[in-house]
C-alpha cells in the first residue's frame, strides 16, 4: 500500500515539476516593427529595456514622455521636441510617419523622473492610460515590462501600484523579474486579463525573450 501511495506522489509531482516547466517555457508572443519603447512612472527601468534592446540587436525608437497624439503621428512622433525632461531617440530605421506596430513600456513610478518632465503621478496615469487606450483601438501591440524588482513595488495606493495599475491589466504581455513578482500580483492580473505572462529571474533574460518576440 505504501509503495503504491508513493508511486501516486511520485506521478503527481512529474505533473507537477511538467506543468511548471511549460509555463516558464511558454514562447513569447510575436511582435512586429517599429517599436517604440517608452516609459509608465518616469524610473530608470527605461535605462534597463533600452539597453537589453541594443543587446539583442532589435531596432527601437525612444521616448520618455509620448502622447497619444504624438504616437498617432508614427515614427519622428509629429511635433515632438526634444528638451530638459523631453528625450526622443530614433534607432528604428524607419520612415518618418510609419506607424508603430509595439510600444514596450517599462513599468516603475519615479518621483524624480516625473519631476524632471513636469508630472505629476495623476498627470502620468493619465498619459499612459491615453497611451494604452490608443494602442487598443488601433491593434498596436502593448508590452509591460517590470524590471526594477521589489524596489520598485509598494503598498496598495502608493505610486508604484498605482502605476502597474494604469497599465498592466491592459498589457497584451506582460514581463517581470520574479523579486518583482514576489507576492504573485502580476500572475493575479495576468489571470484575470488573460495576458500571457513571462517571469523571469534576471532582467538579463529579456534580452532572449526580445529576440524571440522580434525574430
Amino acid at each position: 500500500m505504501k509503495q503504491a501511495k508513493l508511486k501516486v506522489f511520485s506521478a503527481f509531482l512529474c505533473l507537477l515539476a511538467y506543468g511548471l516547466g511549460a509555463a516558464g517555457a511558454q514562447e513569447p508572443p510575436k511582435a512586429s516593427l517599429p517599436m517604440l519603447s517608452t516609459s509608465a512612472g518616469q524610473s530608470s527601468g527605461a535605462v534597463i529595456v533600452n539597453a537589453l534592446c541594443d543587446r539583442s540587436g532589435l531596432a527601437y525608437d525612444y521616448c520618455d514622455v509620448p502622447t497619444a497624439e504624438q504616437l498617432a503621428a508614427g515614427v519622428g512622433l509629429g511635433d515632438f521636441k526634444t528638451g530638459e525632461g523631453f528625450h526622443l531617440v530614433s534607432k528604428s530605421g524607419a520612415a518618418k510617419g510609419t506607424p508603430y506596430k509595439t510600444v514596450i513600456f517599462a513599468v516603475g513610478a519615479s518621483l524624480k523622473g516625473m519631476g524632471a518632465s513636469g508630472l505629476s503621478i495623476d498627470t502620468e496615469i493619465a498619459r499612459v492610460k491615453k497611451l494604452v487606450d490608443y494602442c487598443k483601438k488601433n491593434k498596436i501591440m502593448v508590452v509591460a515590462v517590470h524590471a526594477e524588482g521589489k524596489s520598485r513595488r509598494g503598498k496598495p495606493g502608493s505610486d508604484n501600484e498605482l502605476i502597474i495599475d494604469a497599465i498592466v491589466p491592459s498589457a497584451d504581455y506582460v514581463i517581470v523579474t520574479a523579486d518583482g513578482n514576489f507576492d504573485g500580483r502580476f500572475d493575479a492580473i495576468a489571470k484575470k486579463s488573460g495576458a500571457p505572462l513571462s517571469v523571469i529571474k534576471q532582467s538579463t533574460e529579456l534580452t532572449a525573450i526580445l529576440q524571440k518576440m522580434f525574430k
